[in-house]
């Protein structure tokens, strides 16, 4: 900036700060004068020219609130109002409210008084009676403690009982161990999917508040229906004496069968549906327009996470050992009530919420650019993208909306070519360039949605085969208390609900002063931190597997029954390892994927992109399925086992060998993610507006 001080203050914070945002956008190119680097084209320099171009709009705009005073030079007051009477958008009703701060009360019913009213209201958002919501009185950090209660209660119900689900689908439904933790991996695998769906719901015809509210609602109406049958035992399976080796135990089928899926999938289709939508709302109550508030979603994400390892904490804990020890039926009566009280809780906060309104269908505005693009198929792009349509500012509901055109996927932009049969006409004939680069954000996020689901393959392992090795293990902890197996979970959760905070509180604004990132590093390295680590939890699962196999084998243990006989004498605490570092992972890939998903997202359509994150660990628990039985009929006639992971005798089984192919897979998955993440291009913002420099020669 050529200004250097107006009025005694310093531009020089202001500059800095401007070498900040250009480097969050990943703008700042080094350069010598003003000559663009040598070995980039033309038109990247141009586009990078032009998005650039709203930075020193927002620090222009900083700069004068740090000097404005009602009695100060008349010229910068014009200018400052100039901003607020010609409904220049990007950050308006911020500059609004710092100037009500400064300036004090505003004289009652006066014309700007009425302006600044309507500039505090948040548009596209309403509050619980449909009235517009006000930044003052909605939103902000106040409106998500009650989302993080719900998310703590949740976590304790959902996550205390996939944990343990295997051992009830085998001591009480007689199931196989390959098939419980099929059964499993099925169930988790459908909630996560169904997360989609209660996306979709919350973005295109309910708000995101009421999606979560109808979804809790099923939630606990799964859990008593499971509630029911573990308290009626004649709704079980016959029970068979595990002592007799020969005895044959008859598997739920029938109507019993029946009644447990349709608990387990009521519980599926209300957490898929509340985990969709609660996450992006939380995030909804941070004004992106908003300096100040925009930085708080990295810090709300980070403490989403932090909430989801105390409620697993509980779960892990408490609910399996009241489960293991005091039965099922009570087991899943404290996780329907928990929910119940988690639903109390995001109740109470209704009035400060504020909720987003929704809007078209993103599938179908997707859906419009494909067709159109294929009607248009024969036209030819314009050389200039200038030339394709774009609809006026006034019909973007959120100026977060516009986007800029980019040069991938030029075929789609062959929707955006006006002729004479699409003008004046919906969207099936003509689509804007902000809807075509809308469709491109979902298509570039595909490489990156694809390469984390094998990361949550590896998770579903610490939930099903590696609890049954626990089973077998020395769990002593002192003379009189024995862990449960399902509880080892608790050993990473305990350390990342010491670390995450410390992550959120120390190293995000350590790394933020050497990358100027506002989240420390960028979403997609920290995915690729996590995916680097899950592969080394499977290697660690492998070799602690072999040495697990060698010490039944050493002491003549192989047929080793669960319950009845002795333990191996090995520490259970081996398993801790595996469960530490894949914890570590998941402090980083999950809350990325959260915020990668959230933060590229068209503003239509977040609550659809975030569960991609849900999507993704789906999309693993059933690639989990498939490599079980795939795997075991490939190897059925090769093992004396009948199949690596065959039987119910884990000892005679090759858990090693599965451990060894997920770690080597996690490998190349990572190289391939390298290469999606190093392709993908961020969502290009338009922040730039030309009345700007008109306001500025005013000055």
């Amino acid at each position: 900036m050529e200004i250097e001080k107006f009025n005694g203050v310093s531009f020089e914070l202001c500059k800095l700060k401007m070498e900040d945002l250009l480097v969050d956008r990943d703008l700042w190119v080094a350069m010598t004068a003003t000559s663009k680097p040598s070995g980039m084209k033309q038109e990247d320099w141009d586009l990078a020219d032009k998005k650039a171009r709203g930075c020193p709009k927002s620090c222009v705009r900083r700069a004068t609130i740090a000097v404005l005073q009602p009695k100060q030079d008349g010229k910068l007051y014009d200018f400052f109002l100039y901003f607020s009477k010609n409904d220049i958008h990007g950050g308006l009703d911020f500059v609004l409210m710092q100037k009500i701060n400064l300036q004090g009360e505003l004289t009652k019913n006066s014309e700007e008084s009425k302006h600044n009213s309507k500039f505090n209201e948040l548009e596209g958002f309403v509050d619980w009676k449909g009235r517009p919501a006000r930044k003052s009185s909605h939103g902000g950090k106040r409106a998500v403690y009650f989302v993080y209660a719900m998310t703590i209660l949740d976590n304790l119900a959902f996550v205390g009982s996939i944990i343990n689900l295997v051992t009830y689908f085998m001591m009480t439904m007689n199931m196989e161990l390959a098939e419980a933790a099929n059964t499993l991996t099925n169930f988790v695998g459908t909630t996560f999917l169904l997360s989609l769906v209660g996306g979709f719901i919350s973005d295109c015809w309910l708000t995101r508040f009421k999606t979560a509210i109808f979804s809790i609602l099923i939630q606990i109406a799964g859990y008593l229906v499971l509630l029911i049958q573990a308290h009626d035992k004649s709704l079980w399976p016959p029970q068979c004496d595990r002592r007799d080796l020969t005895a044959v135990c008859v598997k739920v089928s029938g109507g019993k069968s029946a009644m447990l899926f349709v608990g387990l999938y009521l519980v599926a289709i209300g957490n898929g549906g509340s985990r969709a939508s609660l996450a992006p709302f939380g995030a909804d109550q941070f004004d992106e327009r908003d300096p100040d508030e925009r930085g708080n979603v990295s810090h709300y994400f980070n403490m989403l996470f932090f909430c989801v390892t105390v409620g697993s904490t509980l779960g892990v804990t408490v609910l399996v050992w009241i489960q293991n020890y005091k039965g099922w039926d009570k087991g899943f009566g404290i996780s329907a009530g928990v929910v119940f009280f988690g639903m109390i809780c995001i109740l109470l906060g209704c009035t400060s919420y504020r909720n987003r309104i929704p809007q078209t269908s993103p599938l179908t505005r997707i859906l419009q650019v494909f067709v159109v693009a294929f009607k248009n198929r024969k036209l030819q792009v314009p050389e200039n993208p200038e030339d394709l349509y774009e609809r006026d500012d006034k019909e973007a509901i959120l100026v977060t909306d516009r986007l800029l055109h980019t040069d991938q996927f030029k075929f789609l932009d062959k929707a955006a070519v006006e002729t004479e049969n699409g003008k004046g006409k919906s969207s099936w004939y003509l689509c804007s360039v902000t809807q075509v680069e809308e469709a491109k954000i979902i298509v570039r996020m595909m490489p990156i949605f694809a390469s984390t689901v094998l990361m949550s393959t590896c998770l579903a392992q610490l939930q099903t085969f590696t609890v049954n090795q626990g089973v077998t293990m020395d769990r002593s902890m002192g003379k009189n208390f024995e862990i449960p197996a399902p509880s080892l979970a608790v050993i990473p959760l305990l350390f990342l609900n010491f670390m995450t905070p410390i992550y959120d509180r120390f190293v995000v604004p350590l790394a933020r002063r050497f990358s100027g990132h506002e989240s420390g590093i960028t979403h997609l390295q920290r995915i690729g931190i996590g995916l680097v680590l899950s592969a080394i939890s499977m290697a660690i699962a492998a070799l602690v597997e072999v040495k697990r196999k060698n010490v039944a084998i050493e002491k003549g243990m192989e047929d080793f029954i669960p319950i009845l006989m002795p333990p191996i004498p090995m520490s259970v605490f081996w398993l801790g390892f595996q469960y530490f570092v894949f914890g570590i992972s998941d402090l980083f890939t999950y809350v990325g994927m959260l915020q990668f998903f959230y933060s590229e997202a068209p503003a239509t359509m977040r609550s659809f992109a975030t569960s991609f994150t849900f999507a993704s660990l789906s999309m693993g628990y059933f690639l989990s399925s498939v490599f079980v039985s795939i795997i075991n009929s490939a190897t059925r006639n090769i093992t004396g086992s009948h199949g690596w992971l065959h039987g119910h005798n884990i000892n005679r089984n090759h858990l090693d060998l599965f451990y060894w192919f997920l770690a080597i897979l996690s490998i190349l998955n990572f190289f391939n993610y390298l290469f999606w993440s190093s392709w993908y291009k961020h969502k290009p913002v338009d922040l730039y507006e030309p009345s700007i420099k008109q306001s500025k020669e005013e000055i």
